[in-house]
């Protein structure tokens, strides 16, 4: 994963991030909380060897030697029955030798003839006091059973006290900046795992670069999320100043550049899957082209699900259909829509029972034809690709196709099948258009603080069908 991906996924993922550490965190702090104090004292013993001899250098050596020796097998001894039996005895702890055997324990260091012996309790003044008597009572062991001495002689094994224990005024156990830390951590870690996780798992396409990832095609449009769209779908006409409607524009202009030597241009809009926004990006589009100057004519051509006449408010009953099956001629089919006169609408008209092969037949191909001599884009709404074979028929008689995905709905696995079945037929897909971007976040679309700059859309504006010069007037006023 490149960097810049994994950027994107901290923005995408930054809310589970959070709470996972907050949960690691609050873990951390309610273990050092619920868990039961330990606290830990430690006695130091030195051991001597005394060799027989005149106290040499020669001896000393020998003795230091002999110690550092016997003190490795010392230390096993401290945690024996032989030594804790009589310290639970003494003491009157409520457990046996071999229960206290588990809370101490003893160590050596290299080189040295030092022994430590640390006792673990819930009572710091208890642990004390059982380090001292373990001390005690490994002396007695070792000076009368494991070194007990000749008739007449002393042991030749000294043991001696270096540092009594003492009571701690600090539990050694939780170690609350340790958990904390430790939590934190853990918390972490399970959030970007959890992030990973849920990146390999949803197959969702957010942004443009999800859709880099599956095709070369160029993503030429970027349409923001609107919950009222459906309300107000042409918001290009309705609210000609937002920031939506100048991303409609946008599209517009990168249209116009994909090929600038063209002069009959004829665009089949379509997606992989149903309810992705298609229809309307293709109404907006045909307004903004209109309101460039440029001569649009708007086809549905979905004969399947006609959406066109609703969106633009027409009457719908004769179409596309119509003229296909030889009833009307086009001129009868086509509705002028706007108050400046160059866009028209050709609605689907009755739902055939054979669409494909309608849009297959050599009547669709002359349509097209008669339509890209008479203006500067045809755009045709058509059906989505992957349920049905109609936009893959219409696309290789146009100009090129535009395909429309919609963000955090539409699948890679869609969109890749979709771009798979439009390359294997020789049809020549254009570019991208992504719908339904989020206004913010890491995948955000917008124009965010720049909305000022476009103003706010007049409170007056002029119907769809056009006014007599009399009611312009008065709007304008």
């Amino acid at each position: 994963m490149e960097l810049t991906e994994f950027i994107r996924l901290l923005r995408r993922s930054w809310m589970l991030i959070l709470t996972a550490t907050l949960l690691g965190l609050l873990s951390g702090s309610l273990l050092s909380l619920l868990a039961t104090k330990t606290y830990e004292s430690t006695t130091t013993l030195y051991v001597s060897v005394q060799t027989p001899g005149d106290n040499s250098a020669v001896d000393l050596s020998q003795g230091s030697t002999a110690a550092q020796a016997k003190v490795r097998s010392y230390v096993q001894v401290v945690t024996s029955s032989d030594v804790l039996d009589p310290v639970v005895k003494e003491l009157g702890l409520a457990e046996s030798g071999m229960q206290l055997a588990s809370r101490v324990s003893a160590q050596s260091k290299p080189n040295t003839v030092n022994i430590d012996i640390t006792v673990s309790d819930t009572d710091p003044g208890r642990a004390a006091s059982t380090a001292d008597a373990i001390a005690k009572s490994f002396s007695t062991v070792v000076s009368k059973k494991l070194e007990a001495p000749a008739v007449g002689s002393t042991s030749p094994v000294s043991i001696a006290t270096f540092q009594k224990a003492v009571a701690p005024t600090s539990p050694a156990s939780p170690n609350v900046p340790v958990n904390i830390a430790l939590g934190f951590v853990v918390g972490l870690l399970a959030g970007l795992a959890g992030a990973l996780l849920r990146n390999t798992l949803d197959t969702r396409i957010h942004g443009a670069p999800d859709v880099a990832s599956i095709t070369d095609t160029p993503v030429i449009g970027g349409i923001g999320f609107d919950p009222e769209a459906a309300k107000h779908p042409l918001i290009v006409h309705v609210d000609p100043r937002s920031p939506r409607a100048e991303s409609f524009r946008a599209l517009r202009t990168n249209l116009n550049f994909i090929d600038p030597g063209v002069t009959r241009r004829s665009y089949v809009v379509t997606s992989a899957m149903p309810a992705e926004g298609k229809s309307t990006t293709t109404a907006n589009l045909a307004i903004a082209l209109a309101e460039s100057g440029a001569s649009v004519v708007l086809v549905d051509a979905d004969l399947r699900r006609p959406r066109t006449a609703e969106i633009m408010g027409i009457e719908g009953a004769v179409g596309l259909t119509d003229v296909l099956i030889g009833q009307i001629e086009m001129d009868d089919a086509l509705q002028p829509w706007g108050s400046r006169g160059n866009l028209a609408v050709l609605p689907a008209g009755r739902v055939p029972p054979n669409p494909s092969e309608l849009l297959g037949s050599m009547g669709m191909s002359a349509a097209l034809e008669q339509l890209s001599e008479r203006y500067d884009f045809v755009l045709i709404d058509a059906p989505p690709l992957l349920p049905v074979t109609d936009a893959a028929v219409l696309s290789k008689i146009v100009t090129g196709t535009l395909l429309i995905v919609s963000a955090a709905s539409s699948k890679r696995g869609q969109l890749r099948e979709a771009m798979t079945l439009l390359q294997n037929i020789g049809s020549r897909t254009l570019g991208v258009v992504m719908t339904k971007l989020p206004t913010k976040g890491p995948n955000g679309y917008g124009y965010g603080g720049y909305s000022e700059y476009y103003g706010r859309a007049p409170e007056k504006t002029i119907p769809a069908g056009g006014m007599s010069r009399k009611a312009l007037r008065q709007v304008r006023q």
